[in-house]
């Protein structure tokens, strides 16, 4: 049986480069960390992008655990997952040691 050189750190780490990988997301990154919350409408307003391409990166980074979302019908409430986002912050430091 073969082992996997591949650790579930570098695979973590690898999922939230890839998140970090469009400047959008960064943005959205940004925003969400210097605030409690905010909904997807208003993300819409500050970008001039289409509400299907913002959805499309809202997915991303919650798929990578980055972002959590709450549907407040009719909008969506993101934030940022607190332990996620320190969890990111540490691999990125530990691996540039930093």
């Amino acid at each position: 049986m073969k082992i996997d050189p591949i650790t579930e750190e570098q695979k973590k780490l690898a999922r939230y480069a890839k998140a970090f990988g469009h400047p959008v997301r960064m943005y959205v990154l940004d925003l969400l960390s210097n605030q409690t919350c905010c909904y997807s409408g208003d993300l819409t307003e500050d970008l001039p992008i289409a509400k299907s391409t913002l959805s499309q990166h809202l997915k991303e980074l919650k798929d990578a655990g980055l972002i959590q979302g709450q549907i407040e019908a009719p909008k969506i409430k993101y934030c940022v997952n607190k332990e996620n986002w320190e969890e990111a912050q540490r691999l990125f430091k530990k691996h540039l040691g930093i």
